[in-house]
């Protein structure tokens, strides 16, 4: 088969290898679960598009009542739109005035779609230079102020440090105070619910003390978003938050099927993997073709799908497999990533299966749309 098209309704088996493969089964009762938890704690569901960079898969998200999707970048941002998602939200500073004038060319093609940009901020700097990129636009854009909540990355002390931007946006009639950006990436991967518990504690804190000082100030939150796979029921029951950013719930990587289990949330099923096959096999060690080219490492390997196998890096193009029991020459063999994100923008496409890994047929090819969008 030369043409990718040419695998629509072909058998699971017809994939060659390494391919980055959706179980389309798994993935919309996660999506189902989530979108019921989210509704059922009347808490708004953002979920993050970079880690699937797909306009396809925003566009079912919010069919199925996100009310629009997150992105890191700027050139995500613009992919996704291109293609129909008219609601997005770049969690992320942006501070190039280059790229300023890009948000908001982006913000008005939004706007004419019936849609809304929203951008983080963290200095006075960053909001300035958005104010001056928007100045004289009809579009208004939607600022939300980031406070750093325990990452240790982007954002502001908590507290009264934020008062002045929520100061300097109230003078721009292109910018609207949208409330708090407040998300804490490394309690996702605290593996203890305990450890996750405490963590988030302490993020409500910071958000409790941020909003006083704000209100304090004359100006009212509207909304404070964050939280992620690991910890979002965490957030939706704090009464705080009114707004969950979590992504990999679509997929279940390897690292968060490591954390233990918070009985507050939906089980979610792996159904994201990389289908590899094995092409050479020693006393020891099988390998397959399937190497750190085809999956990101940076949260660990992948775990081996459904048999009693360990995976070792064999380098860019091969996995070495050890066991008791080695599968054999031209075997497939399924990987879980350790990573859902970078993983996805290693591939082009992923292909939607229907009808499980064994017997199941090709029903959709979806594009990486947002594949390398770096700036």
């Amino acid at each position: 088969m030369h043409l990718l098209s040419d695998l629509l309704g072909r058998p699971v088996a017809d994939i060659d290898t390494p391919a980055l493969v959706i179980d389309l089964d798994a993935m919309e009762r996660n999506l189902a679960a989530m979108a019921a938890f989210a509704a059922q704690h009347k808490v708004k569901l953002r979920p993050h598009a970079k880690m699937h960079k797909s306009a396809t898969l925003a566009r079912l998200q919010m069919a199925h009542g996100a009310v629009g999707v997150c992105v890191q970048k700027t050139s995500e941002a613009e992919a996704l739109a291109a293609l129909g998602v008219n609601n997005i939200y770049i969690s992320n500073e942006v501070v190039s005035p280059f790229k300023l004038k890009r948000v908001v060319a982006l913000a008005n093609a939004l706007d004419a779609l019936g849609g809304q940009l929203a951008i983080a901020v963290d200095s006075l700097h960053g909001l300035q230079a958005l104010a001056q990129a928007a100045r004289g636009q009809h579009t208004v854009i939607r600022v939300f102020i980031e406070i750093d909540v325990g990452h240790g990355r982007c954002g502001l002390a908590p507290g009264a440090a934020a008062v002045p931007l929520a100061q300097e946006i109230a003078r721009h009639a292109q910018l609207q105070f949208g409330g708090l950006q407040a998300y804490h990436g490394r309690a996702q991967h605290f593996r203890t619910v305990a450890e996750r518990r405490e963590g988030i504690a302490q993020v409500i804190t910071h958000v409790q003390t941020t909003r006083d000082a704000l209100q304090a100030a004359g100006h009212d939150v509207p909304l404070v978003t964050g939280a992620g796979t690991g910890t979002f029921s965490l957030e939706a029951a704090s009464g705080v938050f009114g707004e969950l950013q979590a992504g990999s719930y679509l997929f279940m990587d390897r690292d968060y099927a490591s954390n233990e289990r918070d009985p507050a949330q939906p089980r979610f099923e792996h159904a994201l993997f990389v289908k590899s096959q094995v092409m050479s096999v020693c006393a020891d060690h099988a390998v397959v073709d399937a190497g750190h080219k085809s999956h990101a490492i940076d949260s660990g390997l992948p775990a081996v799908h459904g048999l009693a196998l360990d995976y070792a890096n064999g380098g860019d193009e091969h996995g070495i497999l050890r066991g008791a029991v080695l599968p054999t020459l031209g075997a497939t063999v399924w990987l879980i990533p350790g990573h859902c994100d970078p993983t996805v923008n290693l591939h082009d496409y992923l292909l939607g299966v229907r009808g499980g890994l064994q017997s199941g047929k090709v029903e959709q090819i979806i594009r990486v749309d947002a594949r390398g969008m770096l700036t």
